[in-house]
């Protein structure tokens, strides 16, 4: 076996790992394209919670495995937000998985996870100081649960009121909370990991169980 297949056999069997990963009920889980300029081999998943919550159901993560076009240098955007959100939707987000087996520096492994999760709130919780700290322990709390062991976590928080006027102007007031995260995974399991995402995704849509002495992100109605 040549150093290319076992490059390219490391990220089949971290494939085949998401692919087995079990979730909680309520989040929908799908194969998406995934971005070619963050790494030479990456993966895409993206979660989708609405209401009502989707009813349980195995995992069926079709991926399209195969080298990016082109390295690239780590965890940028990955959020592909379509203008004008379902009004059944809770709660959506982006999971890549990024395998690089030069093992940047930055990353400091050849593996890098990059996440990005939203969710609309009340315009009260939107102007919480404390909502953009919340929805980051959520993401560690839930790592922690499922025992993904990771280090050089980053994030930002942010949260984007919104208000109507003319014709909007009976539109009720009400905020997006938004989370982008990224991590190097210890080791090559990353099923974990993809299911501690999930959970915040859920936790971001007001599902319950919540992590004790959280606040919850109370969705507009």
């Amino acid at each position: 076996m040549n150093g290319l297949t076992e490059v390219y056999q490391d990220f089949q069997d971290a494939l085949e790992q998401l692919r087995r990963t079990g979730h909680r009920e309520g989040v929908e889980l799908t194969a998406i394209p995934a971005p070619t300029h963050l790494a030479p081999f990456a993966a895409a998943v993206r979660a989708e919670v609405r209401r009502p919550p989707v009813p349980s159901r195995a995992p069926a993560l079709a991926f399209t495995a195969g080298p990016a076009a082109a390295p690239g240098a780590g965890a940028a955007a990955v959020a592909d937000r379509a203008p004008g959100a379902p009004e059944d939707e809770l709660a959506t987000g982006r999971f890549v998985l990024l395998h690089d087996p030069s093992e940047p520096t930055a990353w400091g492994g050849p593996f890098r996870i990059v996440t990005w999760a939203r969710a609309a709130a009340s315009r009260e919780i939107g102007c919480d100081d404390t909502a953009g700290a919340n929805a980051w322990t959520w993401l560690l709390e839930a790592l922690e649960r499922h025992r993904a062991g990771y280090s050089r976590e980053g994030g930002t928080a942010s949260r984007v009121l919104a208000e109507g006027f003319g014709l909007l102007g009976d539109q009720e007031e009400g905020a997006d909370v938004e989370l982008r995260a990224s991590w190097t995974p210890e080791g090559s399991d990353v099923a974990p990991h993809l299911a501690a995402w999930a959970d915040t995704v859920c936790t971001f849509a007001g599902l319950p169980p919540y992590p004790r002495g959280v606040t919850v992100l109370h969705p507009r109605r």
